[in-house]
């Protein structure tokens, strides 16, 4: 089963540097591009754009790679 994450819910991931935390911006469901880094989301696989509690920066992630905060 998917996750299914909103605007504005607080999530948590893996980075380098150990667990950071931060809030879903929006849902990407085609390619898009995030400082640079090609993002290959889709309909069929989508990813969540994140912004990082710490550094405030952007990010994409699938689904699975975040866990509620």
């Amino acid at each position: 089963m998917t996750k299914t994450l909103r605007k504005g819910d607080r999530v948590s991931w893996e980075t380098s540097q150990g667990r950071t935390t931060g809030k879903v911006v929006r849902k990407a469901v085609s390619p898009t591009q995030i400082k640079g880094h090609k993002v290959a989301a889709s309909a069929d696989n989508p990813e969540y754009v994140v912004k990082s509690a710490k550094s405030g920066d952007l990010a994409a992630h699938r689904p699975e790679a975040l866990t509620n905060a």
